[in-house]
C-alpha cells in the first residue's frame, strides 16, 4: 500500500469519527427530549389519578357560575348517554394539564436551559414564573368575575316563555374557551417585554401603535369569545391594561443588543 492510500485511509477514517461525533450529540438531544416529555406526561397523569375521584365534585364547582344564575326551577341536563361520565372526565384531564403546566414549563426549560448565554437566563428565569403566574390569574379572572356577569346576563334577557336548560358539555366547552382565551390574553405583559428585550420593537415604538394595539385587543376579543358584546369587553379591555403594564416593565430591560454591547 502507497503512502498516498495510507493518507487518504486515515482521512477518511477522520471524516467517519467527526459525523459520529456530530451524530452522537443528536441522539443525546432526542434522548433528553424523550425523556423530558415523558416526565411531563407521567406528571399530567399523576394529577389526573389524585383528582379523577372528585371529577363530578369539580365539574359542580366549575359550573356554580351558571347555576348560580338559572331561574328557580331551571338546572343543567345531558342530551347524551355518555354525558354524565364525559364531561366531568374531560374537565379533569384539561385541568390536571394546566396543574401540570409549572412542571411542564420546568422541563422545558431544562431542555433549552443550557443553550442560553447568562444574560439570557437572567431575564429567561422571572418571564418563565411570571407567565404560568399570569396564566393562572386569567383562568381565576375568567371564573370570578367573567362568568357570573356573562351567565346572569344570558340567563335574564332570553324570552320568558323559554326554560333555560344547558347542556353540561356545551357548558364545558364554552368555559375551556374562555378560560384558554384569558389565560393566553394575559401573558400579554410578557409578550411584550420580550418584544422589547430581544430588539423587535422599543417602548416608544410601542406607545406610538397604542391605539392600533386597543383596536385589536377588541378585534380579538371579539374572535376568541362568545358572539356578545359583554364577554368581548372583558376580555379586550383587561388586554389593553396587561399591555400597558407590559410597557411599564419594559422600560426597566434592555434589549439584548445593548446587553451585547456593554459586554
Amino acid at each position: 500500500m502507497s503512502e498516498h492510500d495510507s493518507q487518504q485511509e486515515q482521512q477518511q477514517k477522520k471524516s467517519e469519527t467527526s459525523e459520529k461525533d456530530k451524530e452522537q450529540p443528536l441522539v443525546q438531544h432526542l434522548l433528553e427530549l424523550r425523556g423530558r416529555i415523558l416526565k411531563s406526561l407521567i406528571a399530567v397523569l399523576v394529577v389526573f389519578a389524585g383528582l379523577f375521584y372528585f371529577s363530578n365534585d369539580i365539574y359542580v364547582y366549575i359550573s356554580e357560575p351558571l347555576r348560580a344564575s338559572l331561574p328557580e326551577g331551571s338546572t343543567m341536563i345531558a342530551t347524551e348517554v355518555a354525558s354524565p361520565f364525559l364531561a366531568p372526565f374531560k374537565l379533569t384531564i384539561v385541568l390536571s394539564l394546566f396543574l401540570a403546566i409549572p412542571v411542564i414549563l420546568h422541563q422545558a426549560w431544562g431542555f433549552i436551559a443550557p443553550g442560553l448565554y447568562r444574560h439570557e437566563k437572567i431575564i429567561a428565569i422571572p418571564l418563565l414564573i411570571a407567565s404560568i403566574l399570569l396564566f393562572y390569574l386569567g383562568i381565576a379572572f375568567a371564573y370570578y368575575v367573567v362568568f357570573p356577569l356573562i351567565f346572569s346576563f344570558f340567563t335574564s334577557v332570553g324570552p320568558e316563555s323559554v326554560t333555560v336548560m344547558t347542556d353540561i358539555n356545551s357548558y364545558l366547552d364554552f368555559i375551556l374557551k374562555l378560560f384558554f382565551a384569558f389565560g393566553v390574553a394575559f401573558e400579554i405583559p410578557v409578550a411584550t417585554v420580550l418584544l422589547v428585550w430581544s430588539g423587535v420593537t422599543t417602548v416608544e415604538s410601542l406607545k406610538e401603535k397604542r391605539p392600533y394595539v386597543v383596536v385589536g385587543c377588541f378585534i380579538i376579543g371579539m374572535i376568541m369569545t362568545p358572539p356578545d358584546v359583554i364577554s368581548q369587553s372583558l376580555l379586550a379591555i383587561p388586554m389593553w391594561l396587561l399591555f400597558e403594564c407590559g410597557i411599564v416593565f419594559a422600560r426597566f430591560v434592555k434589549s439584548r443588543k445593548e446587553i451585547e454591547e456593554e459586554a
